[in-house]
Order: structure tokens, then sequence, then C-alpha cells
């Protein structure tokens, strides 16, 4: 057969069987991408973005911020100045960075060939290595913020016997009732943190679990019908339990090593919670119970950056680099309520 590279030529030869190609002359791929909403490091608590790597930020007294300090002013005279407090405290955004590679002789078939819509692996491979990040992004906020031992508030759930002192009912036994409990949570930190918390961070499990509550389900089973029945959502926790947003942790990743069998696994625990007050925006005098400080090392704007450049000269190979600055940091202890095991395989109802 001749050589064919015309378009053309290519349809016509492919319509008609006579030629098979070996080159992917599509851009339908296959790939195991996650949802952009499944990613979560970012949705929790608010980006600050730092001119400098490394350096402080004040931290005011919230008991000298809360306590009464006005009195009766003596005549002739004044009252002494009230204390106000501040301790500093440090960040330091370090860089991390992930390198995949482009085969430019192998690249060249995919150049021309010329067909309409074939797939770009540059393309591809950015979008792989900003996946990469993420992925990364998501695995810190699980270390530094949603697991047991980082908040000094935390509670555990029990799927049997009657829960005491820093303890509930597992989410998907018969006794639990969500609303109240965390209504309770929300009063408790209202009254230690000054704020009253607005974002709830759930393990899959955990949200699986509320969704099938009995106590909510009650709340919610007159407001839907045939063409569009109750369901719970996200939206619908939030309204129940009084606050702003609620979001499910549902990234996953690849705990195996190269060349090992896929070994997937939720980034975050699956049976957990995470109640914060968490500001909307990133301010000077706004608490929270976490900001991510975020460098940007390039001057782009963006502490999440994509460049490419050439490999050594005669590999004939170019590179797709990622490159991330931030530091994950707790910036108000009093301010988020870790909860662990929220669910459990016990579900009967306990006898009284």
């Amino acid at each position: 057969m001749t050589n064919i590279t015309n378009p053309m030529q290519i349809q016509t030869e492919v319509a008609k069987g006579a030629w098979k190609p070996n080159l992917y002359l599509t851009n339908m791929a296959i790939a195991s991408f996650q949802s952009e909403g499944d990613f979560v490091a970012d949705k929790i608590f608010p980006v600050v973005p730092v001119a400098l790597a490394s350096s402080y930020y004040y931290k005011f007294s919230k008991g000298d911020l809360a306590r009464d300090d006005v009195q009766r002013k003596p005549v002739f005279g004044r009252v002494a100045p009230a204390i106000l407090g501040q301790t500093d405290e440090l960040y330091n955004c370090q860089v991390d960075q992930v390198i995949v590679g482009i085969d430019q002789i192998s690249q060249l078939n995919f150049e021309r060939s010329g067909v309409p819509g074939m797939a770009d692996p540059r393309q591809s491979k950015v979008r792989a290595v900003v996946e990469k990040m993420k992925i990364h992004l998501d695995l810190n906020f699980a270390d530094k913020f949603f697991k047991s031992g980082v908040w000094t508030n935390q509670y555990s759930g029990i799927g049997t016997g009657t829960p005491s002192g820093k303890q509930f009912y597992q989410f998907n036994n018969a006794n639990s009732s969500p609303i109240t409990f965390f209504d309770s949570l929300i009063t408790d930190m209202r009254k230690n943190g000054c704020r009253k918390p607005n974002k709830l961070a759930l393990g899959i499990d955990t949200f699986n679990a509320l969704k099938n509550n009995k106590d909510i389900l009650e709340r919610i089973k007159y407001h839907g019908g045939s063409a569009r029945p109750s369901r719970v959502t996200e939206q619908v926790l939030a309204e129940l339990f009084g606050l702003e947003q609620v979001v499910v942790m549902a990234s996953t990743y690849n705990k195996a090593g190269v060349g090992q069998e896929p070994n997937m696994e939720y980034i975050c625990d699956p049976k957990g919670a995470l109640l914060v007050y968490a500001s909307n925006n990133p301010a000077i005098d706004e608490p929270s119970a976490g900001y991510t400080f975020a460098w940007d090392m390039l001057g782009a704007n963006q502490f999440m950056a994509v460049s490419q450049f050439e490999g050594d000269p005669g590999t004939h190979s170019e590179f797709i680099e990622g490159l991330i600055a931030y530091d994950m940091k707790k910036t108000g202890d009093d301010l988020g309520i870790y909860l662990s095991d929220c669910v459990g395989t016990t579900t009967t109802k306990d006898s009284e």
C-alpha cells in the first residue's frame, strides 16, 4: 500500500476497510480523571495568597477580645487601658513538584497524521499533572485536618450502649438523632469559639449514613412527590443543620506503588466528619479554624503552576512540570470539632 497521510485519503481508506491505522486518531480517551467536585482541599478553608514563602501572622487572644473591659469613668480621671494580647504564628510554604515526560519521536506520528480531532498528548499530560497535584493537596488536607488527634474537640461514635462524655450514637444506629446532636455541637462552638460553625465536611460513609438516617428522613418525607421524590442531598443537610455548606470528601487515590495492582482508597476517612467555622474570604481580622497559605513562587498569580521545558540535547524529549507551594495551618483550634467512627455495623435499637 502506498503511504497515505492526507486526512481525506485516510478517511476513505478506513471507510473501505482497506487500511487499519495503528495511531490514536480521535480525541476519545478512557482516563480515570476524577470529577472536579470530588476534590476538597480548597472547599473548606480559604486560600491566603502570600508574597513571602515564610513569614508570621498575628493571632489575637480570644479571652481578651471577649472580656468586658468597659468600666465607669471616674470623675476627673480615666479607666485603665484594656489588654488586647496577641501572639505570632509562623507559616512556611514548601515547594512540591511533579514531572511527566513526552517522547518527541513518538509524538511525530500524531503530528504528521493530520487527522482532525486527534488527541493532544501535551494537553492530556497537563491535565494529568493537575490531577496529581489535586490528589496531593487532598492527601495533605486529610493529614492536617481530617483525622483523629488534630483537634482538641473530638467525639467518637458508638454502636452499642449509651454515649457518655465525648461520644455519640453512630449515624446508622436507630437511636441516632443527628439534628439534635449537631445542634448541641453548634451551641457549644458558639459559646467557646465565639463563632457559629458554617461548614461540615463528611466522609463518604458518613454522608451515606446520614442520607438514610430515620430522624433525617422523617423531617423531609412530606417534601417530595412521585415526579420529584424527597432526596437527602448536601444542601438538604446544610438546611437541616443550619449550616452554609456541607461537603462530601469523595476524592480517591492509588495507595499501591508503580507496577503493582491498583489499591484505590478514599483520601479522607470515609467514616469521619469535621464541623468548622471557616472564613469564606481570608481577612486579617477574621478568625477561621484553618487557612491554606499559598505562595505564588513564579509570579503567575497562582500557587499551582504548570510549565513545559525541553529535555537534554539528544534525548528528543520534553517535560510537563507542576509546582505548588503552600502551608495548611490550623489557626483556630476551638473552631473545629472532629467526629470519628460516625458509621458502624450496629443498627439495632437499644432496649429501653
